[in-house]
């Protein structure tokens, strides 16, 4: 078997997990994707999917505090390693350390199987995971704390250049309860689509089929899956475009637009189409452009699906529009860094790098100058990301502003539900926080055009 293979797994929660571990390392894949092709091909028992799924997010989010033990315990280079062999490494101590049903002697057979037969992989994995079972978590020890940030990387596994930049940008007080958020699992929410139900009718449908849901606190038509989220899309209520998937803080920055009936709404960055099938199923007529033609197809079959009409797919690049137009709205929901999903994304945090973060503001900054002009004198624009980076976020409106002076700032505070005032900057920026919120970390600015 060549260097870096794996073997395809079983109907084994443990190999399932260990398969989509090497891709998400060796590839660009992303592990939320891989896991749901790889769940959907195997009949697992519900306990089982739940135990892959904690798995992979698991092993992905503690990686940095596990390859810090592993440095101590592996007498050799982690990166010498075959990825096979380091993610089997991974899963077992990960399962030794964070899983307390697991028994050790299960956690470290099964690692010693995924490893394979590469010459001593199998000796070397039942050494390194047998030692660190006796050794136990507080025999492993982290960094010493006269280096607060070295320490809080390692504690809560995140790379050194991240917590510097977050400690610099909310402080150190706050700093723990922000990475600690990061490595717990991310909430499923759902959307009551407003042009075929309420978010009380599907509640109750939803509840009749066995999902429980309760209200999300911000949104007024999100619903928070308490259990039964698998289920969903066998449900009617999904086959008949009652409900969609959407998180409340993406929800958010649609209720940020503050669009009804009537409003020409540019969604410049539209694909895969969620912000645009919901300003469209609140009746405004949506131009839905992006580069990405497949995430276009996929658009419009959502629209399909959930009975939109407002929505209008177009190929083109916002930083050259293909059609100067005037927008009552126009929404840019820019690439960026992803650095507030971690906990859906927990990979990003170990393949993003500092030079990332520059790159895509400049991108973004393109992608508002280009869509600046196609906003109506008195109309609006709205600028969202989900990355708690100031370059990203507030740092990259202030250079626009100084570039567009016709454009202000409007406090997000008199355009959401009361609700979510807490979310709100002194600044009039709309800023999720997992630790605050318990959602994804999201920025949002609304700009006036002057007349």
């Amino acid at each position: 078997m060549p260097r870096g293979a794996v073997a395809p797994p079983g109907a084994d929660p443990r190999a399932i997990a260990h398969a989509v571990l090497v891709r998400v390392e060796t590839t660009e894949a992303f592990a939320d994707a891989l896991l749901a092709r790889r769940l959907a091909d195997a009949a697992l028992a519900p306990p089982d999917q739940a135990l892959a799924t904690r798995l992979v997010y698991g092993t992905l989010a503690w990686q940095g505090r596990l390859d810090h033990h592993l440095a101590r315990l592996v007498h050799a280079p982690l990166a010498s390693l075959d990825p096979p062999v380091r993610a089997a490494l991974r899963l077992g101590l990960y399962q030794l350390l964070f899983l307390d049903r697991v028994p050790a002697h299960a956690a470290v057979d099964a690692s010693v199987r995924l490893a394979g037969r590469r010459r001593g992989a199998a000796g070397l994995v039942n050494a390194v995971l047998r030692r660190a079972a006796r050794a136990g978590r507080a025999g492993l020890g982290l960094p010493p704390r006269r280096d607060l940030l070295e320490r809080l990387a390692v504690e809560w596994s995140h790379p050194r250049w991240l917590v510097e930049r977050w400690a610099a940008e909310f402080g150190v007080e706050p700093l723990a309860a922000l990475l600690a958020a990061d490595n717990e699992p991310g909430s499923v929410a759902v959307r009551a689509n407003p042009a075929r139900t309420t978010r009380a009718a599907l509640a109750g449908e939803l509840a009749s089929a066995g999902v429980e849901t309760v209200p999300c606190r911000f949104a007024p038509d999100a619903l928070l899956i308490a259990r039964g989220a698998a289920r969903v899309r066998d449900l009617a209520a999904y086959r008949e475009g009652r409900v969609a998937f959407q998180g409340e803080a993406s929800q958010l920055v649609v209720r940020l637009l503050e669009v009804g009936p009537g409003a020409r709404v540019l969604d410049a960055c539209a694909a895969p189409g969620g912000k645009a099938t919901y300003a469209a199923a609140l009746g405004a007529t949506v131009v839905a452009l992006d580069q990405n033609v497949a995430g276009l197809r996929r658009l419009r079959a959502e629209a399909l699906r959930l009975g939109v009409t407002g929505a209008h797919p177009v190929v083109g690049d916002a930083r050259r529009p293909p059609a100067a137009a005037a927008f009552d709205a126009v929404l840019v929901d820019a690439p960026c860094s992803g650095l507030g999903t971690l906990r859906r994304h927990p990979e990003l945090r170990w393949r993003r790098r500092p030079e990332d973060v520059a790159r895509l503001a400049a991108l973004q900054r393109d992608l508002l100058d280009g869509v600046a002009a196609l906003v109506r004198p008195g109309g609006t624009l709205v600028y969202a990301v989900c990355t708690l980076a100031r370059e990203e976020n507030a740092d990259l409106i202030a250079i626009f502003l100084a570039r567009h002076p016709e454009f202000v700032v409007e406090p997000a505070t008199g355009h959401l539900p009361a609700a979510a005032a807490v979310a709100v900057t002194a600044e009039g920026f709309l800023r999720t926080l997992p630790s605050r919120d318990g959602l994804d970390g999201f920025f949002a600015a609304r700009l006036r055009r002057g007349r």
